[in-house]
């Protein structure tokens, strides 16, 4: 089989494993926090960083949700990994975001961060301060979760289906996870152009 056919067809299977009871609390959850006036931190690195901009722009737009990464921010973000050092500079940018109870922190992450092994410490640098505080924790995450999956509220785990195509099919369906969260008929607050287009043709 062709690497072609076998990446698709193991998205399908990826697909076909998720945990829609998983994906029914998240919605539940982001709508409490919406009604509630809260705000949605996304968090990721690499390309979770790139989905957390991505995420920020269509909550916003769509859910109407007052939403914000702190990738999206060079110039902050590099001053605190300058002064303050890795581990603490998205932890660090929360507490100046004034993180309280009515909030929560949505991760995008393959592996959700490992304490015990020192992984994406700046992301568990921010869930224990979530915590802290009494903020929710949400996550799209890969392997078996990690720190993410632990303390999380409402927690997506991607299935492994081939050890080394972890990391795409991951990142892929995060961005499918997110994007049926945010045209959720629970969570759409406003029409997407090109549907709102085809109604007018």
């Amino acid at each position: 089989m062709r690497y072609t056919e076998r990446f698709l067809g193991e998205t399908l299977t990826a697909v076909q494993l998720l945990d829609t009871e998983k994906i029914e609390e998240m919605v539940s959850l982001l709508a409490d926090i919406r009604q509630n006036g809260g705000r949605v931190f996304f968090l990721g690195v690499g390309g979770g960083a790139g989905h957390a901009s991505h995420a920020v722009n269509d909550f916003r737009k769509i859910a109407g949700m007052e939403c914000y990464s702190p990738s999206d921010n060079v110039s902050e973000l590099t001053a605190r990994i300058n002064d303050d050092g890795w581990e603490s500079c998205y932890a660090n940018w929360l507490r100046g975001s004034r993180i309280n109870p009515q909030d929560a922190v949505f991760v995008f992450s393959v592996g959700g961060g490992n304490r015990e092994r020192q992984i994406s410490m700046n992301l568990v640098r921010s869930l224990e301060l979530a915590e802290r505080v009494g903020a929710r924790v949400l996550g799209v995450v890969g392997r078996d979760g990690g720190y993410t999956a632990q303390v999380a509220d409402a927690c997506l785990i991607i299935p492994t289906i081939s050890d080394d195509t972890v990391t795409p099919l991951v990142e892929a369906l995060q961005a499918v996870v997110w994007h049926l969260l945010v045209s959720h008929p629970r969570l759409k607050a406003n029409e997407m152009k090109w549907e709102s287009e085809a109604v007018l043709v």
